[in-house]
């Protein structure tokens, strides 16, 4: 079955990637290869205090989007911006199917498609 719209909830840890069809919805969670964990930082020390990406995570993220048309980005910090950069720099043409991204704090899969689809008609209803 196709999917015309794909919303992905993610944060440094995992992802929640939903394609969904008027009828129908396809789920997947991809998770990363490592625990995130916090770093703290002392003053005086080097480095900025934060774990470097994983690409191999964004590269599993834009992997399953695959096949959507349009997609919406979400989540609770900073993942959702650095996956808008992987895709830019990695998967441009999937950067342009981005519509939206939003800050959505940790729903669950039911709340995450019913805010999707309620995104997506009423992008669709401002194209009318």
């Amino acid at each position: 079955m196709s999917h015309y719209h794909a919303v992905v909830w993610l944060d440094h840890s995992e992802a929640h990637v939903m394609h969904i069809s008027r009828e129908d919805v396809e789920k997947s969670v991809i998770h990363t290869a490592k625990p995130h964990a916090h770093l703290h930082s002392k003053s005086g020390t080097v480095g900025s205090g934060r774990s470097a990406e994983s690409k191999s995570y964004y590269h599993a993220v834009a992997e399953s989007l695959k096949g959507a048309q349009e997609i919406l980005v979400v989540g609770p910090a900073q993942a959702k911006l650095q996956l808008i950069k992987h895709l830019h720099a990695h998967h441009p043409a999937m950067a342009e199917l981005v519509v939206g991204i939003e800050t959505v704090d940790h729903p669950t899969d039911g709340q995450l498609i019913a805010y999707a689809r309620k995104y997506f008609i009423a992008k669709d209803a401002l194209l009318s």
